[in-house]
């Protein structure tokens, strides 16, 4: 039996032991709060918000009568905004797609991992098991050695040599899909979370590239592309990337191709700032001293990025273990230091990355009929895009994964 069919079958049985039956979809009203809507740059105040068969069913100005038959929340003056995505995350674990939720994301696109992890996560959320986050996953990481990935699937065993020939490419791509991708992820340059390695240096070229994007095309699926040097994202763009992921030196040239093609910036930014702290996920002397030049570099970027109209999303980079320190919440906050506006910052966190996952339609928005993916604020975003880091409340699918709001004191 295949390693990550065994692991979803593990994944199963221990969501049956913990819950015999999926997590219930029950009909809430959120009464006395106030609706944080980034996409129409506004606040409504004073609302009821009616969730049901997991989807906002209503969103009420003015009423806090809640029809029979809901389980009321009171707000208590509280701010309730769509949940946070994360289009750049490495969860690999039950425990770490909890802290996920946890940190108020609600839907999160995975960026590889070891053994089709991601898939399983999926799986659970999508039947309840697990509250969320949803998982948009990608599989294995399309990159010239495989390590120790190459277990995660026997049709992997030819690829042992390496994978950079058009056939080994192809191959790779269709295992993916097969085992459940949604997402493609692929390299243009070098890692920056290594220290013998060279961010800037170009890996795939152009042509290897296209490969990859034309191979996930035929099946309708599209392309992640890490890069962080420039000439490996431009052959990434080029090629056709949905996203270039990091993008930490890139060219004006460059940046005016991503507009144009409409290519998705997802900076990483919180993560090259971990790169010169000590903890978190990487702590590491040659490290730090990468992170103090590739930092302002990164800045730079970002900030002509966004003057042409370069999209851009939020992406943790993080596995979300016990000791990381990165969330999507602190991507926010960089974002607004670095000249957006609270609600240009939080789009980036929600109504945007739903676009680049195709699924804006559904979610990412305060509004009837999408899905109920809220998280509850403690103070107003907009006036302190620190609030996006106090969630006291996540919901995901309408399944409460996490309730912090006093209970209140009787009188």
């Amino acid at each position: 039996m295949r390693t990550a069919v065994l692991l979803v079958m593990l994944m199963a049985l221990l969501c049956h032991t913990i819950n015999a039956q999926p997590i219930p979809q029950k009909q809430y009203a959120f009464i006395n709060g106030h609706v944080v809507d980034p996409v129409k740059e506004e606040i409504v105040e004073n609302t009821m918000v009616l969730v049901a068969d997991g989807e906002i069913e209503r969103i009420l100005q003015g009423e806090n009568g809640a029809p029979d038959g809901y389980e009321v929340i009171d707000l208590d003056g509280k701010y309730i905004m769509p949940g946070f995505m994360d289009a750049h995350t490495h969860l690999s674990s039950l425990s770490a797609a909890n802290r996920a939720l946890l940190s108020g994301v609600t839907t999160t696109r995975s960026s590889s991992v070891s053994n089709f992890q991601d898939v399983a996560i999926k799986n659970l959320a999508a039947k309840g098991y697990i509250a969320g986050p949803d998982m948009i996953p990608a599989g294995v990481f399309i990159t010239p050695e495989l390590g120790s990935s190459i277990l995660a699937d026997t049709a992997l065993a030819s690829l042992f040599d390496g994978v950079t020939t058009d056939e080994a490419l192809r191959k790779l791509v269709n295992i993916n899909i097969d085992r459940g991708a949604e997402f493609i992820k692929t390299r243009g340059t070098e890692r920056a979370g290594l220290p013998n390695t060279d961010p800037r240096k170009q890996v795939y070229t152009y042509e290897q590239l296209k490969v990859v994007v034309d191979e996930a095309a035929k099946r309708g699926v599209p392309i992640q592309i890490h890069a962080h040097g420039d000439e490996g994202s431009y052959a990434a763009v080029r090629a056709g990337a949905a996203s270039i992921e990091h993008g930490s030196y890139l060219s004006e040239r460059t940046l005016k191709l991503m507009a144009e093609k409409g290519t998705y910036m997802v900076p990483t930014f919180s993560t090259v700032y971990d790169l010169t702290q000590p903890g978190g996920d990487y702590d590491n002397p040659i490290l730090r001293n990468r992170g103090r030049h590739m930092l302002p570099e990164l800045e730079a970027t970002v900030k002509k990025a966004r003057e042409l109209g370069v999209p851009i999303a939020t992406g943790a980079d993080t596995g979300y273990g016990p000791n990381s320190m990165t969330r999507v919440s602190h991507e926010i906050t960089f974002f607004v230091e670095m000249g957006f506006s609270p609600y240009e910052a939080m789009r980036a966190a929600t109504s945007e990355p739903a676009k680049l996952f195709g699924i804006d339609d559904k979610t990412g928005k305060m509004a009837e009929g999408y899905e109920a993916d809220l998280v509850v604020l403690n103070s107003n975003p907009v006036e302190n895009i620190i609030a996006t880091q106090d969630v006291i409340l996540v919901m995901s699918n309408g399944r409460m994964g996490m309730n912090r709001l006093p209970f209140g004191i009787e009188e």
